[in-house]
């Protein structure tokens, strides 16, 4: 299998991770990491998520964090709060009237079977015991991942995007889409200006420019083409971008210093004005952009209600509580 299946890190990608308030822990089962408003995470289905992971690090060759290390608390808390935060959706999924059947569930398994495994189920079970599922535990994330990506479409189902609102959006941005002056040049770059002085001789006697500049020139980026490039306004340094469009069409300059050293710069082509990229040509771009940061808002506001939502509700044993999170949000995920 080229890339892992391993659902588990991915089911909340579409939404923010968020740590929700702790309460009281002295009433949690001796076999709970947590409880969310009466439902217990138990400790078994958090040593399963690191096994996944143990084995997802092991794939892609890399160390797991070992039992003890901060690097490994951070994995665990962060392995925590992504199971919490899984039965606080699939909550929050009854109140917004959704529902996960078991056709979608086998559907999509349907389908890891066929892109991984050859439509094998023999190598399709193996190749879940190798990353530390079951079928069963497979459903279960599956589930879980198709309940996510049913709130987001939810959540997300009243975003709009107009006509107008693209349309001012360019309006107030048009910088964004301007497109600066550039002129096709060729120049020399050498170390000194002893050596910039002899080639400017060597040019102005007739001198073959692109022979000379494949022979002399320090520029790796230009020099096997005759050190000819284009260049845009502003985007060279100072000294070299002045001379380049001030030069007449074919006028060779003085030696121009700069940090890299002496420039011989000739312009081979008139300066080619700026202009602005129509707005027909970005609009569906502008779209797409004001919609999923759009999305994102509506998103992140969910996020932020269930948190409240669940302040005080979430108990966590000792050792497993999540960081202090009241003034930075916890935005990181289960790394499977």
């Amino acid at each position: 299998m080229k890339r892992s299946i391993v659902l588990a890190a991915a089911a909340l990608a579409a939404l923010t991770l968020v740590a929700a308030g702790c309460g009281d822990s002295d009433e949690i089962p001796a076999d709970a990491v947590a409880v969310v408003d009466g439902t217990t995470i138990t400790r078994t289905s958090l040593d399963e998520l690191l096994s996944r992971a143990k084995k997802s690090y092991a794939a892609q060759k890399r160390a797991f964090p070992k039992a003890g290390t901060s690097e490994y608390q951070s994995l665990q808390t962060q392995a925590v709060a992504f199971l919490v935060q899984r039965e606080e959706y699939t909550r929050e999924a009854d109140d917004l009237g959704i529902e996960v059947s078991d056709a979608q569930i086998q559907k999509k398994l349907d389908e890891v079977r066929k892109q991984y495994f050859g439509d094998d189920q023999k190598k399709f079970e193996k190749g879940l015991k190798d990353q530390g599922y079951t079928v069963a535990t497979f459903r279960e994330d599956v589930r879980s991942q198709l309940i996510t990506e049913a709130i987001y479409d939810k959540v997300t189902n009243g975003v709009k995007v107009t006509d107008a609102d693209v349309r001012s959006y360019y309006d107030k941005n048009r910088s964004n889409y301007a497109v600066a002056e550039s002129r096709a040049v060729r120049h020399i770059l050498v170390k000194t200006k002893a050596e910039a002085d002899e080639l400017h001789s060597e040019l102005s006697s007739g001198g073959d420019f692109a022979a000379l500049a494949k022979a002399s020139s320090l520029d790796p980026g230009s020099k096997d083409q005759g050190g000819k490039l284009t260049v845009t306004r502003g985007q060279t340094v100072a000294p070299f971008d002045k001379a380049a469009f001030a030069l007449k069409t074919n006028e060779l300059s003085q030696p121009v210093k700069t940090e890299f050293g002496y420039h011989l710069i000739q312009p081979v082509a008139d300066v080619k004005a700026g202009s602005v990229t129509p707005f027909a040509q970005v609009k569906s771009q502008i779209k797409t952009q004001l919609e999923s940061e759009r999305k994102n808002s509506a998103v992140n506001d969910w996020v932020a209600d269930v948190e409240k939502e669940y302040e005080g509700k979430v108990q966590y044993a000792a050792g497993f509580e999540p960081p202090d999170t009241s003034t930075t949000e916890e935005t990181t995920s289960t790394d499977g």
